[in-house]
């Protein structure tokens, strides 16, 4: 049952990022919503399938290698694909920017 919990979980938050990414306004927010819709999505759905699967415990183990590696490099690259945007000259639609704050 809890398989199915984080199945749907993750299909939503697969669903919601898709939709931000369509729905925000420049390159930071939409990479912000992919950002989370591959993270949360796909650790939902990979922690399902482990849970779900019958397999030996080698490879559950790569799948949870899989999920770990997913949830400490995605957030890393989310943040140097927008450092790099910055300093490219892609400037954000918002009213406060406090990078430039930090970053001047």
């Amino acid at each position: 049952m809890i398989e199915v919990a984080l199945l749907i979980f993750g299909g939503a938050v697969m669903l919601f990022g898709a939709l931000g990414i369509l729905r925000f306004p420049d390159v930071y927010t939409r990479l912000h919503a992919a950002t989370k819709c591959d993270t949360g999505g796909a650790m939902g759905i990979i922690l399902a399938l482990v849970l779900m699967m019958d397999a030996p415990a080698l490879v559950k183990l790569k799948f949870l290698v899989l999920a770990f590696l997913i949830a400490m490099i995605n957030p890393m690259v989310s943040h140097a694909i927008a450092r790099g945007a910055y300093k490219y000259g892609v400037k954000p639609k918002v009213v406060v920017d406090m990078y430039a704050w930090d970053n001047p």
